[in-house]
């Protein structure tokens, strides 16, 4: 078997098995491999062995993948969600126990050939949108992008499993966003489909009347491939409800034309001072337009006001009965800040319970004739994203800011899906998220494949070189490309800084016509400082660079402030990893965009 290089999709993985590049037992040694260098990103609870996935492996003998529509293809479990035999922790220690039989859904996956990884890290009993809120031995899991930054929760180590080709989809929960905005922060699909059609048999509930589980993927191709074997009525679900449109493959692609959308009104957007979220908001807008789209300011006060409802109002209580020997008996067990938020719901009454569902009738009623006007709202998936410092020395009001654009959701009764709309400026991913009444969602693939399409950004955090001798644990070597424009051009000051690292040039080429290049205080004998701007951009000579991805650490570290590492548009539409500054450090330096090339800046002086 010669060696391949692919990326982990579900649709690249199935044609490598069709034509015999790889087999489900060398990727998954190749994957189990691969997990070990991603160890301090905190991503797992229980990563299974060999030993214990030959069981899934055997379960592929006289199979192929045209019988099996995900055969062989690996994915990896929320840790409160059941996998049978393996630990359910809930991230709490002493919640932990062994179930007999997997959930619902883990099962109609593997029936359907996937490979189950290990169970992921999480917020402790789904409690949170940060990521953050798990106790040792796991802690904090990391974004996939830049350590010192936030997952997004609570469904953490499933998105970041996917997002660094880890798996090729996952599973997570999503009650208030948990399964949106970890897919915003680390570059992926992210769909919280209508409430019921995933059981939550076997699930852990946060509020059992508005949990749902969730789908991590690279494209809206593969959720929407997870979602057809995922989506199957569980009698034995009590909240379970079929879907009329399940079967019918024609409701996925098969929006075309104009169509009609929503946003909030300017007043109404919140991206608590981050700039950068703001602008891309805006061009994301303006993609939805090219494509055909019509928009439509409304009003979205009501879905605040719903959202303000899921933890100020009395649907905390429900969390409380999820874990209420637990609260109750060994308070002390919790994480304080989980103690309490779930804690809230002491006090609650009868009387609050029906004058919230009262007040949440009524803004159900104003919120499904606005969205009956349009084909879909759109909106941030979070208006902003945090160190991981920065939440644990806040970790209510930063948590609460991050589901502003998700916390009504299931109250509503909506359907979701996520899917990246480009980089911040400090280089981390950020989503925007299309909205629908309930049993919309294959429509809602179809707009956001359409957004995806166009944009065509890369998928999750990075490539998987998947080969034979890595399966038999001899690992190949993982580079980076990195653009440069300034010093570290061939022949210049700073190049050597490239060359001591084993990098070697991949070809010189220009940025997308979206950037302007400015002339920084410091040596040799200035810098250049690389902004975006898709209004009065050029196209800037860069070259591409090929590192080996074990030196990148030290690289960076090299780099002064103000400048950084982030995610640059070449010519051709690929986003790689490359020089930028932050855009506050321009004011007052030279706009030097004219020469189009820093060699050409140079030559001028």
């Amino acid at each position: 078997m010669s060696a391949s290089v692919m990326n982990m999709s579900i649709t690249a993985l199935l044609e490598a098995y069709r034509t015999k590049t790889t087999s489900p037992v060398e990727v998954v040694k190749a994957l189990l491999n691969r997990c070990e260098e991603y160890d301090d990103y905190n991503i797992w609870i229980t990563r299974l062995t060999i030993e214990q996935i030959q069981k899934y492996l055997d379960k592929l003998d006289g199979h192929s993948p045209d019988s099996l529509p995900l055969y062989g293809i690996p994915f990896a479990v929320k840790d409160n969600i059941d996998l049978a035999g393996v630990l359910t922790t809930a991230a709490c220690p002493e919640y932990q126990y062994y179930p007999e039989k997997s959930a619902f859904v883990v099962d109609q996956l593997i029936n359907a050939g996937a490979i189950p990884i290990g169970k992921t890290n999480m917020d402790q009993f789904a409690t949170g949108l940060v990521g953050v809120r798990s106790p040792e031995p796991w802690g904090a899991c990391k974004n996939a992008f830049n350590k010192a930054y936030i997952s997004g929760g609570s469904s953490s180590g499933s998105s970041v499993a996917v997002s660094l080709g880890l798996v090729s989809f996952s599973l997570g929960t999503d009650t208030a966003g948990s399964g949106r905005v970890p897919a915003a922060f680390n570059n992926l699909v992210g769909l919280k489909p209508s409430k019921g059609l995933l059981s939550m048999t076997g699930v852990v509930p946060a509020c059992r009347s508005l949990d749902c589980v969730s789908i991590f993927a690279l494209t809206t191709d593969d959720a929407n491939t997870v979602f057809e074997q995922a989506a199957v009525f569980d009698a034995a679900d009590a909240y379970a409800r079929k879907n009329p449109f399940n079967n019918n493959h024609r409701h996925y692609q098969n929006i075309e034309g104009h169509f009609s959308f929503a946003v909030p009104k300017q007043s109404q957007l919140e991206f608590f001072k981050n700039g950068s979220a703001k602008k891309l908001f805006k061009d994301s807008i303006k993609t939805l337009e090219s494509l055909g789209g019509v928009k439509k300011e409304i009003d979205f006060s009501p879905f605040l006001d719903a959202a303000r409802l899921l933890y100020e109002g009395p649907w905390v209580a429900e969390r409380y009965a999820a874990i209420e020997n637990l609260i109750t008996e060994k308070p002390e067990v919790l994480l304080p800040v989980i103690n309490t938020i779930i804690g809230g719901a002491v006090g609650k009454t009868a009387v609050d319970v029906f004058k919230a569902e009262y007040k949440l009738q009524h803004l159900k009623s104003l919120t499904d004739s606005l969205l009956k006007e349009v084909d879909v709202l759109i909106t941030p998936t979070a208006g902003t994203i945090y160190k991981i410092d920065e939440v644990e020395n806040d970790p209510v009001q930063l948590n609460s800011n991050l589901g502003y654009y998700t916390n009504y959701m299931n109250l509503l009764d909506c359907s979701c899906v996520s899917v990246s709309s480009g980089f911040l400026e400090n280089g981390l991913p950020w989503g925007i998220s299309f909205v629908a009444t309930a049993m919309q969602d294959r429509k809602l693939l179809s707009l956001a494949n359409r957004f995806q399409q166009q944009l065509q950004l890369p998928l999750g955090a990075t490539s998987l070189e998947l080969k034979p001798s890595e399966a038999s644990g001899c690992k190949a070597e993982s580079r980076i490309s990195v653009i440069v424009c300034g010093a570290h051009l061939s022949g210049l000051p700073l190049n050597w800084q490239l060359m001591e690292r084993g990098a070697t040039l991949e070809e010189t080429t220009t940025t997308a016509t979206a950037y302007r290049m400015f002339a920084l205080a410091g040596g040799p004998p200035s810098r250049p400082g690389l902004i975006r701007d898709t209004d009065n951009g050029v196209a800037i000579e860069i070259e591409i660079w090929s590192m080996p991805a074990e030196n990148l650490g030290s690289f960076v570290a090299g780099i002064p402030a103000p400048l950084g590492l982030g995610k640059v548009e070449t010519r051709d539409g690929r986003w790689l990893t490359g020089f930028i500054c932050e855009s506050y450090v321009v004011e007052g330096a030279k706009d030097i965009s004219e020469f189009a090339a820093w060699r050409e800046y140079i030559k001028a002086l």
